[in-house]
């Protein structure tokens, strides 16, 4: 594949040399692409090496091959890391002012750009405007990670580690890749917007504890990165996650049941699919204390009132129909099993209470799913359709609810 690395010139841009390795020992055709500022940082000499191609950032270098306007044309991916905000506010402005930016007007390939910056700069409004305007047409712009940046700070903004960078690009450019389902517009759910909520909520009792479950998000991650391979473009609404969120999907971070519900409520209108993957507790405290709760033999322990957290996936189906929308909802079920009734018994009285039109049903406890790499299913229909039992990975899992939604967004 005919890869391009454009580089931009910030402190990050040491990153991008592992960036540049790990595609060429993948066997990769990469040009290095850095703008001016960014080689005051990493010099030309370290991205030829690596690239085994000449280094250039002007218009008006090799101009008898047209290379400003060769380089978009025969790219098949095209990745930016690190993104800085200039180039960000560049690139969203059309700007053509340099080799990069004019690779990126004449792309038709699919690209994706790795922010990092300091936290101020990314919380701007304007880079913020900036990051949505290139998103909406079609640019993936990864959000930056947590962590350490220049000097003592810290804070949104540090760029993605190579890996993560490189996992996110060969999954945008491989989207035409998912079985049988492959089709000729950019994979079986392009064009498709999803909403998906991962994760465990937590409810404060005061500043140290909580309530909260054992979910660690990984099913939830997984479904986002199939649906990402299948073309969609997906909002990761994320409560407790013991994994990084996926690269590549636009991150909400939240933490109770009702900061979720809300994040929910506020995105669904413009969602083709929602998946709520997420563990929300059913309870929350009824009064969340602002110091915390101190242990005294001479008083006695004050019990915790618990209040009902709202039904988020009752609401959203309420609100769908009420809107008169074809939007697919699907619903997850963590159940166990008692004297009164069976998981899959559970899981059929709450497709039918919850009014979703599909419902994965998995059976929980200490040693099971939470936390695990594997993962056992059932996807029940609202259609009556015959129940779908996958076992596996949770990616194995994630690919057959992916193509599970695919086939009944095509049944409509």
């Amino acid at each position: 594949m005919r890869v391009v690395v454009g580089v931009g010139g910030g402190i990050a841009a040491y990153k991008a040399a592992s960036l540049v390795r790990l595609f060429t020992e993948a066997g990769h055709d990469v040009t290095v692409v850095p703008t001016e500022s960014a080689l005051a940082f990493v010099g030309k000499a370290t991205w030829e090496a690596l690239s085994g191609k000449p280094v250039r950032t002007s218009v008006f270098e090799a101009v008898e091959t047209v290379n400003h306007v060769r380089l978009g044309h025969e790219a098949e991916l095209i990745v930016v890391a690190p993104a800085t905000a200039d180039l960000l506010a560049r690139a969203a402005g059309g700007h053509a002012d340099d080799l990069l930016t004019n690779a990126l007007l004449m792309a038709r390939c699919p690209v994706l750009m790795a922010p990092a910056m300091h936290t101020e700069m990314w919380r701007h409004p304007a880079t913020r405007a900036n990051v949505e305007t290139l998103r909406s047409r079609g640019v993936v712009v990864l959000d930056p990670a947590e962590g350490r940046l220049t000097g003592k700070d810290s804070g949104p903004g540090r760029l993605r580690e190579p890996e993560e960078i490189f996992s996110a690009a060969l999954a945008l450019a491989s989207r035409r890749e998912l079985g049988d389902d492959q089709t000729d517009d950019g994979g079986p759910l392009a064009g498709k917007r999803i909403l998906l909520s991962a994760g465990g909520t937590r409810e404060p009792i005061d500043p140290v504890r909580f309530l909260g479950n054992r979910s660690s998000g990984k099913q939830g991650a997984a479904i986002a990165r199939a649906a990402l391979r299948a073309g969609a473009s997906v909002t990761f609404v994320a409560a407790h996650l013991d994994v990084p969120p996926p690269a590549g999907v636009e991150l909400v971070k939240v933490e109770t049941a009702v900061e979720l519900r809300d994040a929910m409520v506020e995105r669904v209108a413009a969602a083709d699919v929602v998946v709520m993957s997420a563990a929300v507790a059913d309870f929350r405290p009824a009064r969340r204390h602002h110091s915390k709760i101190k242990k005294r033999d001479d008083v006695p322990d004050a019990p915790i009132e618990l209040v009902r957290n709202p039904d988020i996936l009752v609401e959203l189906v309420r609100r769908r129909d009420a809107a008169g929308t074809q939007q697919l909802i699907v619903g997850f079920a963590a159940e166990t099993g008692d004297n009164g009734a069976d998981v899959l018994a559970y899981g059929r009285a709450k497709l039918e209470r919850k009014g979703c039109e599909l419902l994965v049903v998995n059976e929980v406890g200490t040693d099971r799913v939470f936390g695990l790499d594997e993962n056992s299913v059932t996807i029940l229909a609202k259609d009556g359709s015959q129940p779908q039992h996958v076992a596996g990975s949770k990616d194995e899992v994630a690919e057959a609810v992916v193509v599970r939604i695919a086939r009944a967004l095509d049944a409509r």
